[in-house]
């Protein structure tokens, strides 16, 4: 064991909350991906294309922290339907714009979600803290680029 009971409890519930918000926001992704329409159309879909890859990168190293700390990661899809706290996309074909704006507040949801897990990682163990600030430093990243497309 690499941290005491409690420490791993912390750090395990803000790391697996991170890993259910992160396949989340790539499957969000994906979707939008395959629905958007409009004159904007190539560059939402491949600036999606993007995002679902970064997620995906970013979801397998804290699957593998949670796994190095000796907590099963859980990505079943039944777990990410139940548990994750993103917002929702409608079904069907989406504006672009509409898709701009919601992948904005979608990432919005999901670096509030990190912001909190860096605070609650940050005493009991600074390595995961680290994990989870350089993945939030990337998807402000996104969310600025995705933002920028709607002034």
């Amino acid at each position: 064991m690499i941290l005491d009971e409690v420490a791993t409890k912390t750090v395990a519930t803000a790391l697996q909350r991170t890993l259910t918000d992160l396949i989340d926001l790539g499957l969000l992704a994906k979707q939008a991906h395959w629905n958007v329409t409009g004159p904007h159309f190539r560059a939402v879909h491949l600036h999606l294309d993007e995002l679902a890859a970064t997620t995906r990168e970013h979801a397998d190293s804290v699957a593998e922290r949670l796994a190095a700390l000796g907590v099963s990661p859980d990505g079943r899809a039944s777990t990410v339907a139940a548990e994750s706290t993103l917002p929702g996309l409608p079904a069907g074909p989406l504006a672009d714009r509409a898709v701009v704006e919601a992948v904005t507040g979608i990432l919005a949801a999901t670096i509030s979600g990190l912001r909190a897990g860096i605070e609650a990682t940050g005493e009991p163990d600074p390595v995961s803290q680290d994990l989870l600030i350089g993945i939030t430093a990337e998807l402000e990243k996104q969310h600025w680029m995705f933002q920028a497309q709607t002034r």
